[in-house]
Order: structure tokens, then C-alpha cells, then sequence
């Protein structure tokens, strides 16, 4: 059925364009892929029991992968509204995840059969200009990524989208990490709670009230109200994005725990002079980066007493992986971002001077919460347009569930990891068995 935003094809406009960009497609995608390709004549490339349809709206979307022959230049297709997906998201990602014919190295064998089909089809011109979504941070020299400003720059991209549309996404809970769905079943503010509550025995806050408690990254605000309001901890938590912060005081004050909590609008790297029971990092060294993780973790052991402990909570991926200038995620979602190997993790905590006691992951947890997600984005996605846009919402739909899929089959995990620092004589105050923490 052709769109009706879609012209049909006539005998007197030449070849349908499915005929022109066939070449290209195939470059792209293999021919056995389920899903169908349909374009502005209303011609198409026809798939077998199809999953998903990519609809180019216009030549610009054409233009755009010439000029940048790789996944940014159909994620600026996709934004800019030349190009949408149709169908269900997940199947759509797998489907053309798995179906793929070229990776990035090599997309630059793509360009003779682009450059065809923009001529052929009157294409060819200079840049367009990009989507307004996109991050420009200035500078992608190696150097300055994760100077203080640069940092400041990348997460206000992310997290000052708008409170009340992660909100939306997130739900009541406000926690923008993987929950812990103790049983399948689980509402997603039980398992954000349950991921909460582990946390803070794997801590120990349970162990003693009123601990000190440093939250690095805290978000909106969440795992500082549960640590205070279950476990009567004292919280400072802190985070460089001024939107999150201000939501994050005033749900401190409804909660009833402004005497114990406190939120300040600051960098890791400023902390001095003040000394903390515990620290959870949870969803932050993303941010950080392979060269400043060293560092990262110097900055949090300095502030800790002895036999004080360390979670860190955070996405991995086998290798490491930078999320780099030419990555849809790295332009649009998560700028600057870095994923660390568990491995290097470990080192590098042991190289702070932390005795690392527990490692698990979370991966398949994560998988879940991001379908929850999804689920609340798109149960709300007039009002969601409403408060981002069209663009900005379609941006979170594709790398939300991208990310899903790549917890599902293992491409990335999420771990935390838990060190303390050795007291006198290498004490640890540590329990003997994983037993107390559920």
C-alpha cells in the first residue's frame, strides 16, 4: 500500500527510484534482509515477510549518506525526517543489525554506488545542514575530551532535555540506570527500587545509621532519597547538569529528607576536603573516559574513610568502546560517552588503592528496563513530541532500543563493582558471604 505522503511512480517520470538506489541499498544492506525499503514515488524493494520498512522520504536522504557513507549520515537522514522506520523498533534494529553487509571501516566502499544514485536521481550538491539535535561540542581532538567545560557541555545535552519528558520515559522513580527485576514480573519502580536497596547493603549503610554518603552522578535525586529515607544515611550527591539538580532538591524536600540530603551542582573534580562512609557511582563513569578513569577513582578513594566502600555501577563493553564523532549514539545521545572493559575497571580501582570484594552483572536486567522504557515512550508519544519534538523523541525511541538489543545478545553489559579501602592492618568490615545483600 502506497503512503499517502508518497507519489506513485509514472510512466513519464523515468525509472522508479527503487531501481536507482537498488545498487546502494544492497551496499548497505543485504538482500536477504527482512525489511522493506519503500521511496518517495511510492516504488520499493520488496523483502520477504518484512519485520520493518525504511521510508525515504526524499532525495536528501540519499544526499546525506554520500556525504557521510556510514551510520551518521543515516542517523542524520533519520532526524532530519527524510528517513523514519516503520514497524516494531526492536525488530527493525536486530533485523538490520544482523543484515548489515559493511561496517564502518569499510564504508567507504559505499560511496560509488551513492554517488550513482545522487546523480541519478539530482542529489548531488553541497552538505545540508545538520539536525539541530545534533551535539556540537567544538574541537573533537582527543585532548580536550572530559575537560571540565567539555564534560558540562555533553551532559547538559543528554540530561537537560526536560525533566517532565524523562519523567515521561522513566516513570515515578525518576532513575535513569538499569533496574533489578528480582522476579520477571516486577513493576519497573519495584526494580528500580529493589536496585536501589542493594546498592545500599552492598555498601553497608544497612550496617550503621547516619553513614556519610557521597552520590556521584545523582540524577535526579533518587538512590539519595532511598539511601536517606530507608537507611537514614547522610547524602551529598552531586551532578553537573543545573536542570537535574533542581528537580532533584525539590523531590528531596517532598520526600521528606531535606535535613539529610543535600545536592550541589558540581564536578567529581572539585571534590576536596571532605571525607564520606560510602560512594555509589551509579550510571557515571560513562562520562568519564579511558584517560580520566584513574583519576576518576584517585578523586573518590581520597574522600573515603578507611574501610569505606565504593560501588560503581556501569555499562561495559568487551574492549572498551568510545562512543566516537561518526556514531549515531555518539552525536545524538551520548557525547563523549565511553564505555570501559570490566577488566580495566578493576585495574584501575586497584590502582587507586581499593581491594575490589565483588563483581556481577547486570545485563540482562538492563535489557529489561530498557523495553520498559521504550514501552512508557511510546504509550505517551503525542505528549513526548509535544515537550522534545518529533526528532529528539524519535532519537531516544532508536538508541533505547538499540541498546536493548545490545544488552540482549551481550554486545554490551552493565557491572557493578564494589572496592573498599583497607583499614588498619587490611581490614575490611566486609561481610563474610553475599548472603546479607538479597
Amino acid at each position: 500500500m502506497t503512503h499517502p505522503d508518497l507519489k506513485a511512480p509514472t510512466a513519464a517520470s523515468g525509472p522508479a527510484v527503487a531501481d536507482v538506489v537498488r545498487p546502494l541499498v544492497r551496499a548497505i544492506v543485504a538482500d536477504d534482509a527482512p525489511v522493506r525499503f519503500e521511496f518517495w514515488d511510492g516504488s520499493e524493494i520488496p523483502a520477504d515477510d518484512p519485520v520493518a520498512t525504511i521510508r525515504l522520504n526524499s532525495p536528501d536522504a540519499v544526499r546525506r549518506v554520500v556525504w557521510m557513507p556510514n551510520e551518521l549520515g543515516l542517523g542524520r537522514a533519520y532526524v532530519a525526517g527524510d528517513l523514519d522506520v516503520e514497524g516494531d523498533v526492536f525488530s527493525a534494529v536486530q533485523a538490520l543489525r544482523d543484515h548489515t553487509s559493511i561496517d564502518q571501516r569499510h564504508a567507504w566502499k559505499i560511496v560509488p554506488s551513492g554517488l550513482a544514485a545522487a546523480r541519478a536521481l539530482g542529489a548531488l550538491g553541497r552538505p545540508l545542514p545538520l539536525p539541530e539535535e545534533e551535539a556540537q561540542l567544538g574541537g573533537w581532538r582527543a585532548g580536550i575530551r572530559h575537560s571540565l567545560g567539555r564534560d558540562s557541555k555533553a551532559v547538559r545535552h543528554h540530561y537537560d532535555v526536560g525533566n517532565e519528558f524523562y519523567r515521561l520515559v522513566l516513570g515515578p522513580t525518576m532513575t535513569y540506570s538499569c533496574a533489578r527485576f528480582v522476579d520477571p514480573s516486577s513493576s519497573l519502580d519495584d526494580a528500580q527500587t529493589a536496585k536501589h536497596d542493594l546498592v545500599c547493603r552492598k555498601l553497608g549503610l544497612d550496617e550503621r545509621p547516619g553513614m556519610r554518603l557521597l552520590d556521584v552522578g545523582c540524577g535526579w535525586g533518587s538512590m539519595a532519597i532511598h539511601a536517606a529515607t530507608q537507611y537514614d544515611a547522610r547524602v551529598v550527591g552531586v551532578t553537573i547538569s543545573p536542570e537535574q539538580a533542581q528537580l532533584a532538591r525539590q523531590r528531596v524536600a517532598a520526600a521528606g529528607a531535606a535535613d539529610r540530603v543535600e545536592i550541589r551542582v558540581q564536578d567529581y573534580r572539585e571534590l576536596a576536603g571532605e571525607t564520606f562512609d560510602a560512594v555509589s557511582s551509579i550510571g557515571m563513569s560513562e562520562h568519564v573516559g579511558h584517560r580520566r578513569i584513574d583519576q576518576y577513582f584517585e578523586v573518590l578513594r581520597s574522600v573515603l574513610v578507611p574501610e569505606g566502600r565504593l560501588l560503581n555501577h556501569a555499562i561495559s563493553s568487551v574492549g572498551g568502546s568510545r562512543m566516537g564523532r561518526k556514531s549515531f549514539i555518539g552525536r545524538y545521545v551520548f557525547p563523549d560517552g565511553e564505555l570501559i572493559d570490566i577488566g580495566d575497571v578493576v585495574l584501575a580501582m586497584e590502582r587507586a588503592g581499593f581491594e575490589v570484594r565483588d563483581v556481577e552483572s547486570l545485563r540482562e536486567h538492563y535489557a529489561l528496563t530498557l523495553r520498559q522504557w521504550v514501552a512508557n515512550l511510546e504509550a505517551e508519544w503525542d505528549r513526548a513530541v509535544e515537550l522534545v519534538g518529533l526528532a529528539r523523541a524519535k532519537v531516544w525511541q532508536l538508541y533505547m532500543a538499540a541498546s536493548a538489543v545490545g544488552f540482549e545478545d551481550g554486545g554490551i553489559s552493565l557491572h557493578q563493582v564494589l572496592g573498599v579501602v583497607p583499614g588498619p592492618l587490611g581490614s575490611s568490615a566486609m561481610p563474610a558471604t553475599r548472603r546479607a545483600w538479597g
